[in-house]
């Protein structure tokens, strides 16, 4: 593989970086990544554009619905639509997740619904599917912690004689967070089975890559004894494959190995983010020339694929999908503040009734009707 040892100069240039789709669409070939896409066909690539474009649409939606005042905040994950689709796609079902806050990509790829994607973000309900139907963790806020639940998680299914793989997904600016880090110790001493997703999109809020990351973050990992692989983020088929290497190597029981995929945020950070302050318009229009969805495209149609019919259902699943997001959004009904107590345990306990009780009272004094 195009394993790091060590750390090379920092670098987003694509040619330096493993991949197997160019930005134009043209399919190269990749002595280490070749291996694992014996099974690409042109089935595979419009099932991965669809994936991509669904997300893509949702996102629009989601950025669209908290302008209109119906959403408190998104984040949203234009651009990043590659590596998200790609990784999730080469997990198997039983594997577990843990996102941060904007793999969209990720939660549609494992089932989620379209109310699963805005009432959490208009602040009706803590998580808004099961995890354990969707074998994803709910959406993680506290940056860089689903690092250590996925490895926690990991080591559970050690003790299960399992052959699960734990995923954590995370960004450049998780990756100087000291969860991160201490995930990565703990996975190494116990060679667990868990596989970390770094999307480096260059900037963590308005601080540019380079600020915290002199070398590639990629080039981290071995400090650790943890194999790693710089991948283009936005080649989704690229990311597939390097993904079924990293899930390849932790099932073996090998332990843990380490992705970096090259991507951009083309949006704001969320959007109570202005970007504009603090990024030059030329390098968002650079990426713009990277889009993973224009170079799938480019390679569909250079096999005849990208035909009407094929657009036509696309456009209609993620049509579909976005109305279902607004539908979800519009019809919501806020609960009684006294809901937030509501399934936050499985079982009711004293430390949370009492908590209740003092939060009722609370509440109390702001009306002259009881709370129940």
């Amino acid at each position: 593989m195009h394993t790091l040892s060590t750390a090379p100069e920092l670098s987003t240039d694509l040619d330096a970086i493993a991949r197997v789709l160019t930005p134009d669409g043209a399919r190269i070939a990749d002595h280490d990544l070749d291996p694992w896409l014996t099974d690409l066909d042109v089935p595979l690539v419009q099932a991965l554009y669809r994936d991509m474009a669904v997300t893509r649409r949702a996102d629009t939606e989601g950025v669209a619905l908290q302008r209109q005042g119906e959403l408190g905040l998104w984040a949203p994950a234009r651009g990043q639509e590659a590596v998200q689709v790609g990784t999730a796609r080469a997990c198997r079902r039983d594997d577990f997740l843990f996102p941060s806050y904007r793999e969209l990509g990720v939660a549609l790829v494992r089932g989620a619904q379209p109310r699963d994607t805005v009432l959490a973000w208009r602040g009706e309900e803590h998580s808004t599917y099961d995890p354990y139907e969707l074998n994803l963790a709910s959406t993680q806020i506290i940056v860089g912690a689903q690092g250590l639940h996925a490895v926690g998680y990991a080591m559970g299914i050690q003790r299960d004689g399992a052959d699960q793989v734990a995923v954590a997904y995370f960004g450049d600016g998780a990756s100087s967070q000291g969860d991160i880090n201490e995930a990565l110790v703990f996975a190494s001493s116990f060679q667990a089975p868990v596989v970390f997703v770094c999307s480096n999109n260059q900037w963590a809020i308005s601080e540019p890559v380079g600020v915290q990351a002199r070398f590639p973050i990629a080039g981290r990992a071995p400090g650790f004894g943890i194999p790693s692989l710089r991948v283009d983020g936005n080649d989704v088929i690229g990311c597939l494959a390097a993904m079924r290497w990293a899930l390849d190597h932790a099932r073996r029981g090998r332990g843990p190995a380490f992705l970096e995929a090259i991507t951009y945020r083309m949006g704001p950070h969320t959007t109570s983010d202005d970007p504009t302050r603090y990024r030059d318009a030329a390098e968002v229009e650079g990426w713009g020339r990277r889009d993973p969805l224009a170079r799938v495209e480019a390679w569909l149609r250079s096999k005849d694929a990208f035909d009407d019919e094929f657009t036509g259902s696309v456009a209609a699943a993620a049509d579909d999908f976005a109305a279902g997001m607004r539908s979800a959004a519009l019809g919501a009904r806020s609960r009684p503040p006294i809901g937030v107590f509501d399934g936050v345990y499985a079982e009711p306990h004293r430390g949370l009734d009492e908590q209740r009780r003092e939060f009722a009272a609370y509440l109390a004094g702001f009306s002259d009707e009881e709370v129940p």
